[in-house]
């Protein structure tokens, strides 16, 4: 990264890092993706036993990789104030409570798990899919987590490109893997949409292999020597780390666990109902790689610019940041009125299902345009390292206001199983415009402090 004059200029250092960015987190998020997609053209049951546990499963898995992208604007202020003797130590630290938190993961899946699954009512085959789906996945947490810290390292320094071309490799690996266990190939006998946990797992065991591999082969990484040696741990640096970490994290649960929650719900209308639900959410949210991109892209050149003490070219760039966002929210929901059925027909063969896809798709469109006004303004306030606030506002638009919304309208209209689409779409916006109050206070405080500092 470097320091930006011009709006053109600031353009092109965003592409650099923004383009990146989409590429690595649409091949990440395209996990669920085609676990979804290759279980539902084994059964209805391998579809909908694979979306529960993927709904079960991807909020918890987000949130913790959200904590650990606390790293990103922490290591960003550092690299920009040319700090670069402490990112060794922060990184060495970043392994230690990494490691704990999988342990803790891992283990809240084993006890919640018998107790949840139970509650759901789900028919034998489907309960049989989300059991064993989940316990492969949970194999593969470690190391994945620990690939998270090597990311957020590597994205910190602005070398986005390395952590894309590292996840674009793994994604063929991981559909070909897939492929052999859901199917059955090479002598592997096919376990349907538990073969789908067990080839990620596989990923992300090759994920943090080729994460590993850069940071001890390139520069600048081999530089910092980050796998070089054991820090002591710091408990004290762990609380400062944890402190921006854990409201990430938070916050990313609360948008995450709601898509979760809702998914649960929709088990009281069949399986036709949550195989359709699912297939749309799956589809949204690799849609919402755009947006969400925008953001980190945001927190990496916010966090960058404020630590070299350049708070007008931070704002600069959250300005630049949401007209991009929005452009791409508002092209891909023309994109996405004109080939519904196209995209339903990816996910199924069943006409039925296809039918019920195509109109949770529509409530689609609502919910990328008020993505692309909110999730910009999450990644300007964690580059500001105003992370709480960004929780607390979460909590309220999405579970005070957005859920039960969509239940009311669910349960007392005859939008039915729509109804939660309407409310999340509320929730989302109502965050957003929150969210853009909250900035402007920050801003504003920012300003302030280098008044003060210039006199």
């Amino acid at each position: 990264m470097q320091q930006t004059f011009t709006y053109k200029q600031k353009a092109r250092e965003m592409l650099i890092v923004l383009v990146p960015i989409f590429i690595t987190q649409l091949a990440l998020m395209s996990t669920g993706f085609f676990d979804t997609i290759m279980a539902g053209h084994v059964s209805e049951q391998d579809l909908a036993g694979v979306a529960v546990g993927v709904n079960l499963f991807f909020p918890f898995w987000g949130s913790c990789l959200g904590i650990i992208s606390g790293l990103t604007p922490v290591v960003a202020a550092l690299y920009g104030g040319c700090r670069h003797e402490k990112i060794t130590f922060i990184i060495r630290q970043g392994f230690y409570w990494a490691l704990g938190l999988a342990g803790a993961f891992i283990l809240l899946g084993a006890l919640a798990l018998p107790c949840l699954l139970p509650l759901l009512n789900l028919e034998p085959r489907v309960e049989y899919v989300v059991k064993y789906y989940l316990l492969a996945m949970a194999s593969g947490v470690v190391p994945i987590f620990l690939a998270g810290v090597l990311r957020n390292f590597i994205d910190a320094l602005g070398a986005t490109r390395i952590t894309m071309v590292i996840t674009v490799v793994t994604v063929p690996i991981n559909i070909g893997l897939n492929y052999i266990f859901i199917y059955g190939a090479f002598g592997v006998p096919a376990l349907g949409g538990i073969g789908a946990g067990v080839g990620t797992a596989i990923a992300f065991y090759i994920n943090l292999l080729l994460n590993v591999l850069v940071v001890s082969r390139l520069k600048p990484f081999r530089d910092y020597h980050v796998l070089q040696g054991l820090a002591r741990p710091s408990l004290r640096e762990w609380k400062k780390q944890l402190s921006v970490g854990i409201p990430i994290g938070c916050t990313m649960f609360c948008e995450q666990s709601i898509f979760g929650a809702v998914g649960l719900f929709m088990t009281v209308y069949g399986t036709s109902v949550v195989a359709a639900h699912q297939a749309a959410l799956n589809f949204t949210t690799m849609v919402y790689m755009i947006p969400m991109s925008v953001s980190m892209a945001l927190t990496i050149l916010v966090g960058y610019e404020l630590g070299a003490g350049r708070q007008p070219d931070a704002r600069r760039y959250n300005r630049l940041g949401r007209g991009i966002s929005m452009a791409f929210a508002a092209g891909l929901a023309a994109l996405l009125v004109n080939f519904r059925g196209v995209i339903a027909s990816l996910y199924t063969n069943d006409a039925a299902v296809q039918e019920l896809i195509m109109v949770f798709l529509l409530y689609a469109i609502g919910m990328q345009l008020a993505d692309g006004f909110n999730a910009p303004l999450q990644g300007t306030l964690r580059g500001y390292k105003d992370v709480r606030a960004t929780f607390f506002l979460a909590v309220l638009s999405f579970w005070i206001l957005g859920l039960p919304a969509g239940w009311l309208l669910a349960h007392y209209t005859s939008a039915g199983p729509y109804g939660y689409w309407i409310g999340l779409i509320v929730g989302i916006l109502m965050g957003g415009i929150m969210l853009t109050l909250r900035l402007h206070v920050v801003e504003k405080r920012y300003a302030l402090s280098d008044t003060a500092s210039t006199k």
